[in-house]
Formats: C-alpha cells, sequence, structure tokens
C-alpha cells in the first residue's frame, strides 16, 4: 500500500484564540470571572502565552513546521474597548498578524468571537442583552471592514451552542450560574441571531467564505439506548439548530475532540465501553476528565454534519488531545488524518484540518493544566518549545501524505532478543 494522499488545496493548520494565548485581556468578562471568589476556573490566566506581542514568532513556527493556516481569533474586548468606541490601534494589531500570516504563506482563518465579551456588554447582561445581536453585528462590520481584504476564511463565532449551557446550565464559563435553562435558551435564540446578523456584516467586506464553528462529539448509541437530555446530548441538539440557521453560509466549521456512548441506562461512565464477553472495561483516557481516545471520532461527526447540512463544505476547525505523552499526540493526529482521509474518499467536502492547539495554553476553566499544544511554552519566560508532534505533523503538511502504516498506540512492544545459547 502507498502513502494516503490529500488534495492539493487541503490547508493543514494549527488553530488558537485570542483570551487563550495574549494575555492580559483586562477588559473582558472572562478576567473577571477568573479572578471572581469562587470561580470554578482552576487559576487566572494572566499573562497567557504572551502571544500578544510574540505573535510573529508564533506565526513563524506556524509557517516553519510546513503549515499552511493558521487560525486565530480577534478580540472584541480590545477592539470596542467601550461601547461604540472602536480602537483603531488594536484593529492595526490584528492587520499586523494578518500580514505575517501572508508574508509567510499561511492561509488566515480568522474568529470573530471566541467565548469573550468586553466587561461593558457583560454589565449589560452579555449573551442575554436584548441588544447583543445588533451590537455583534456592528462589531463585525466594524472589524471586517478594516480587515476583510486579508482574511482568508472568517468564522463569526466559536461554538454558539455552548455559550447558554456553559454559562447559565454548568456554570463554568460566566455569569457561572447553573441550573438556569431558561436563560440558557434565551442566549441561544440571540445568539443565533447574532451570528446571521454578523455573517451578513461581514460579506460586506470580504470575499473569503463565512461560517460558524460548531462542536460536535460522536454520539454513539448501542442497542436498547434512548436518546434522552443530557447536557451533551441538549448541545448537541442546539449544534443541529445552529446548522439549520447557517444555511446561506459558505462552509461549516467541525470541531469534535472524543465519542460519548449511550447504553439502555443512559450514558456510560467515563472512559467505560461495553464488552460483550467481558461487560464493561476500560478504554484509553485523555488528560480532559471523561474525554477518551478515540480519533475516529471525526467519522461520525462529518457525516452527520454533511447530512444535515446537505454537502456544505466542512472545515475542520478543532481536533486535538489534551496529553503529557507526546508519542501520544502523534497516534491521535495520525488516527484523525487518516479518518478525514477515508472521508475524503468516500465524497466528503472537507477542505482542511485544524489541530488544538499550537501552544499549550488557557483551557478555560481548565487552566493551564491541560496541555493540548504542539508547542510547550515556559510560563515564566515564554520562550517557545516545539514538540517532536509539530515537526511529524509538519512533514505530513509538506507532503500532503500520510504514510501507508499507521502510527500505534500504545505503542506496540519491542520482542527482547533471544537469549544465546
Amino acid at each position: 500500500m502507498g502513502d494516503l494522499l490529500f488534495p492539493d488545496n487541503f490547508l493543514f493548520g494549527a488553530s488558537t484564540s485570542a483570551h487563550q494565548t495574549e494575555g492580559n485581556n483586562l477588559n473582558s468578562d472572562w478576567w473577571d470571572f477568573e479572578l471572581a471568589e469562587g470561580t470554578p476556573v482552576f487559576e487566572p490566566s494572566g499573562d497567557a502565552c504572551d502571544s500578544y506581542h510574540r505573535y510573529p514568532e508564533d506565526i513563524g513556527l506556524v509557517a516553519d513546521f510546513g503549515l499552511n493556516a493558521y487560525r486565530f481569533s480577534i478580540e472584541w474586548a480590545r477592539i470596542e474597548p467601550s461601547e461604540g468606541r472602536f480602537s483603531n490601534a488594536e484593529l492595526a494589531h490584528y492587520r499586523r498578524m494578518l500580514e505575517a500570516c501572508r508574508a509567510r504563506g499561511l492561509t488566515p482563518v480568522v474568529t470573530f468571537h471566541h467565548f469573550t465579551l468586553p466587561r461593558w456588554l457583560d454589565q449589560q447582561g452579555g449573551f442575554l442583552s436584548p441588544k447583543f445581536a445588533e451590537l455583534f453585528e456592528r462589531y463585525c462590520d466594524r472589524a471586517a471592514r478594516a480587515l476583510g481584504d486579508l482574511i482568508g476564511w472568517a468564522c463569526t463565532i466559536n461554538e454558539p451552542e455552548g455559550a447558554g449551557d456553559a454559562g447559565w446550565v454548568v456554570g463554568i464559563h460566566p455569569p457561572g450560574i447553573k441550573g438556569d435553562h431558561d436563560s440558557m435558551w434565551r442566549v441561544v435564540n440571540n445568539v443565533m441571531d447574532a451570528h446571521k446578523r454578523g455573517a451578513a456584516a461581514i460579506r460586506r467586506h470580504t470575499d473569503a467564505p463565512v461560517g460558524v464553528t460548531l462542536a460536535f462529539q460522536d454520539m454513539q448509541y448501542e442497542d436498547g439506548a434512548v436518546p434522552g437530555h443530557t447536557p451533551w446530548e441538549d448541545n448537541a441538539r442546539v449544534s443541529e439548530m445552529f446548522l439549520e440557521a447557517s444555511a446561506d453560509d459558505e462552509f461549516v466549521g467541525l470541531q469534535t475532540y472524543t465519542r460519548l456512548r449511550f447504553g439502555p441506562e443512559g450514558e456510560r461512565g467515563p472512559g467505560l465501553k461495553s464488552d460483550k464477553k467481558n461487560g464493561l472495561v476500560e478504554t484509553p483516557m485523555t488528560t480532559m476528565v471523561g474525554w477518551e481516545f478515540y480519533p475516529q471520532a471525526l467519522a461520525g461527526t462529518i457525516r452527520r454534519t454533511a447530512k444535515l447540512s446537505a454537502g456544505k463544505p466542512i472545515l475542520l476547525t478543532e481536533n486535538g488531545i489534551g496529553t503529557m505523552e507526546d508519542e501520544k499526540r502523534i497516534a491521535f493526529i495520525d488516527h484523525a488524518l487518516r479518518t478525514v482521509h477515508e472521508c475524503l474518499a468516500e465524497g466528503f467536502d472537507i477542505r482542511g484540518y485544524m489541530y488544538w492547539t499550537l501552544l499549550d495554553n488557557f483551557e478555560w476553566s481548565g487552566g493551564f493544566e491541560p496541555k493540548f499544544g504542539l508547542v510547550a511554552v515556559d510560563r515564566t519566560t515564554f520562550e517557545r518549545k516545539p514538540k517532536p508532534s509539530a515537526y511529524w505533523y509538519g512533514n505530513v503538511a509538506r507532503s500532503k501524505a500520510l504514510p501507508a502504516g499507521a502510527v500505534q498506540w500504545p505503542p506496540v512492544p519491542v520482542p527482547s532478543a533471544a537469549p544465546a545459547t
């Protein structure tokens, strides 16, 4: 068997977000949430990776590895620090980032909103504000007017399906409320309207394809399982609603990390799978609690997304693994890309794969503990230390080919030499 080849125009990239890497996003709702008494956030973001100042180095790493795309977000709290007052200096900063991508031959994939809100908007109710959609449209219009000619792909809102449940049901995002389902659904409606209006505003200033990025985990139901209303299942239903609402978009951004299994008794416990002979047995895990090592999850979510979107082009905007073992990361990316290749061979319109994430960064309520990055970052000096997975992935991107033999995890043990006789 020969190498597995990808299309010449396929995007191989890495993803980041502003708040998770830039540092000192002082004017945002998340900055206040991280420092609040009783916060569920493990540790504050602080300087993060200092990417606000070190973006040329980060963009250079992406290009030097051999990747051809970089996904990052622009920060609303910096661009509009007070209501109606936009910062030309901050817009110029993000324009320099786009120019740096273009100079290094990278296609910039720009997310206009990645979880954070300006403090002034948070004080008006945040996602619950009746003006949210209108304000988001104005922000998108202003930012796209300044940046649109350099954008390669435009994403309106990152994982909008989670805005309501994370903040008002589970309580791990601002405002940290639990169990308020009525507010969750009001947020869903506000954010859905914001996506439509924001996408239209962005299109006025760019020829780049515009879409939304949605998180789908591979939902697997065993015989006798009945779909229910777990938070994951409700989250998936909201993602499907956003797919319907994005019918006019040029693409769907798909984000997948693992699978979830459901049996007759409900959701399987973390890391457990059903085995007809041995009952429930352990499966390999990642450092994210309850997230199984299952890169093949992409197959199910690609097929599902393609069906629900009537074959709309798919850009895989996030996929990755939190692990301290970089060999495990290489195996994850290898198996994920093999799954993508299988789906391409089946005829699905997949335009690219963005690994999450470039840098070990601030993973929201998890703080800096989860290690998803291709590059380690010294928390004191901010020195970037590329991991072997960065070069492995870069070699695949340069050649646009996967070796015929898959990377094994756990590694296949090498038999010891027979003792001499």
